[in-house]
């Protein structure tokens, strides 16, 4: 009985205990969200660049000689046919002379081997003297014009040496460093030329693209071939090494046959008007070229995470769960990724407030806007 007794108040004692309360769940956060749509947006990428003239020339001597005269300044503009440097002819007229005279005594032989062979014909044909005798005189003639045409060959060589003498721009462009001074002994096998001669009226600028921007390159512009496509290609950006942009736009008329096999990348040559010779050869800069994307998923950059080099939306599922998903990124234009896959139009994307959200996290969705793109 005492311990029944015991029991009985235990049990009483605890049934008038208060009982513990349940902890409420805490309530889903509310996040504004989009509707994914397609649109069509264009975006640039830039590549280093090497700008040379259209006519980039290195000026040699082409005989030996010291130099009496150099006519231009560095970094001047010259015209073509204009003289630039003057090189000592008094050894090269010498030669001319000499070439002449051997000339002239040659046509002389000629004419004395002509007057035998008119001695010898009568009497050859009166049977005075043999007939070996006239045909000696006419080989001896015919050697003593074959003279004569070696003499004139002589002639102008020693004609062209001496016209080498003065070098004369053969374009029109801006001349480079003289390392030569006047009074400097130049020849045609030395290391240095005597200077560099830049048409920068037009200018070329190269870049490389590497494979995969090959690739893409050719599927953004209609055509069959690479020459039908270079038709279609729009109008390139030069950036200068200011960041600033060139004033006109160039456009690209030359690929490269083939990949260089170290770099695995291409190089895509664009011209450019220079009418004020802004640019030289040999300055550096950027080429941008512009992408058009026709239905491409557009989203805001804010919308996106970023986590071990790869890029995540939450998308809300059902029951408003959202799910954390991997997309592709093709290219960014201001505030917005242009998305290749990984979401499709429809989708409703969760716009901010992602920082701390969790795969399955359920959401009260807030329509920030009917759509994240435009048409």
């Amino acid at each position: 009985m005492k311990h029944i007794l015991v029991a009985i108040i235990a049990l009483s004692i605890f049934s008038c205990s208060p009982k513990p309360q349940t902890a409420s769940a805490p309530p889903a956060p509310s996040l504004p969200v989009a509707l994914v749509t397609t649109g069509t947006d264009t975006t640039y990428k830039e590549y280093p660049a090497s700008i040379e003239g259209t006519v980039n020339e290195e000026i040699r001597p082409q005989v030996s000689g010291a130099l009496v005269k150099v006519f231009i300044d560095e970094g001047s503009f010259v015209s073509a046919g204009q003289p630039l440097f003057k090189i000592d002819d008094q050894p090269y007229r010498a030669a001319l002379n000499n070439a002449l005279a051997s000339q002239h005594a040659a046509e002389g032989a000629a004419a004395n081997a002509q007057l035998e062979i008119d001695k010898l014909t009568p009497l050859v044909q009166n049977k005075v003297v043999s007939e070996y005798q006239l045909k000696t005189a006419k080989a001896a003639y015919d050697v003593a014009k074959a003279n004569i045409e070696q003499a004139k060959a002589n002639v102008s060589t020693a004609q062209i040496n001496l016209g080498y003498t003065l070098i004369k721009a053969p374009v029109n462009g801006y001349i480079g460093r003289l390392p030569k001074k006047q009074g400097s002994l130049v020849a045609p096998s030395d290391a240095e030329a005597l200077t560099q001669l830049s048409d920068v009226h037009d200018v070329h600028v190269y870049f490389s693209l590497s494979e995969k921007d090959f690739v893409s390159f050719k599927e953004q512009y209609a055509g069959e071939t690479l020459n039908d496509k270079l038709k279609h290609l729009p109008s390139v950006s030069l950036l200068l090494a200011d960041n600033s942009a060139y004033t006109r736009q160039g456009k690209i008329d030359m690929i490269d046959g083939q990949f260089d096999k170290n770099t695995g990348a291409i190089t895509v040559r664009a011209s450019f008007q220079n009418p004020q010779g802004l640019l030289r050869s040999g300055n550096t800069g950027k080429i941008r070229l512009s992408l058009l994307h026709k239905d491409a998923l557009i989203i805001p950059q804010s919308a996106t995470i970023e986590m071990q080099d790869k890029v995540f939306v939450f998308s809300v599922a059902d029951s408003n769960k959202v799910k954390k998903q991997p997309i592709t990124i093709i290219g960014k234009s201001g505030s917005n990724y242009l998305v290749k896959d990984g979401i499709k139009a429809g989708d409703e994307v969760v716009l901010s407030g992602i920082d701390h959200l969790q795969e399955g996290t359920v959401i009260h969705p807030e329509k920030a806007t009917d759509k994240i793109a435009k048409n």
